[in-house]
């Protein structure tokens, strides 16, 4: 694969992963209507997936699961005309995945690795910090989604939702000094994707 091909690739992961709640977010805020933003959410999940698949031949499990989540919380959020489905997805989600990377590692797992380790190398030991620090951060969001989620206005949650995007970028950024100082090969150095957020 080219740099441009690499980059171009880059850039639909980047509206795979993100494109989905910032077209609810943005629904939402022109319509004051949860159930028309919901309907876009259900339309834009189902398209990422199918664009991610047919860009990279491929659907990255993390995606998948977000992705899939997504549909089926907004599907029962229209079905009982509720947005209780679709706030509490995220708090779903990442305590899942919280669940799964902590219990991972104390399950002498690394299951950070098994996502990313074709494109990190590093000591087992490294991988199971970084596993509990990126479970450690979906467990922080799982957390502050159910505070928010009910102690404030459904505007304020979405809001809340769409600053959990950028806090995922920069919460990865925030990992690479601990994965370069780690990397077996320091030719191989590489930005870690964020955590998905969530939607």
């Amino acid at each position: 694969m080219t740099a441009e091909s690499k980059k171009k690739t880059a850039w639909v992961r980047t509206a795979v992963d993100y494109g989905a709640p910032i077209a609810f977010a943005v629904t939402y805020f022109a319509t004051k209507n949860f159930q028309t933003a919901t309907w876009v959410l259900v339309a834009a999940s189902a398209l990422a997936l199918v664009v991610g698949y047919a860009v990279e031949r491929r659907v990255a499990l993390l995606p998948l699961f977000s992705g899939l989540m997504a549909l089926i919380f907004g599907v029962l959020g229209l079905a009982f005309h509720s947005d209780v489905f679709v706030k509490i997805k995220v708090t779903v989600v990442n305590g899942a995945l919280a669940a799964f990377m902590i219990g991972g590692v104390f399950l002498n797992r690394a299951p950070l690795k098994a996502l990313m380790g074709e494109a990190l190398h590093m000591s087992d030991a490294a991988w199971r910090t970084l596993t509990l620090r990126y479970g450690g951060y979906f467990a922080v969001a799982a957390i502050a989604n159910e505070v928010v989620r009910l102690t404030q206005d459904t505007p304020t949650w979405v809001k809340f939702r769409i600053a959990l995007l950028p806090l995922a970028i920069v919460f990865s950024l925030t990992q690479t000094p601990f994965i370069m100082k780690h990397m077996a090969k320091p030719d191989d150095q590489k930005t870690p994707e964020p955590p998905d957020a969530g939607f």
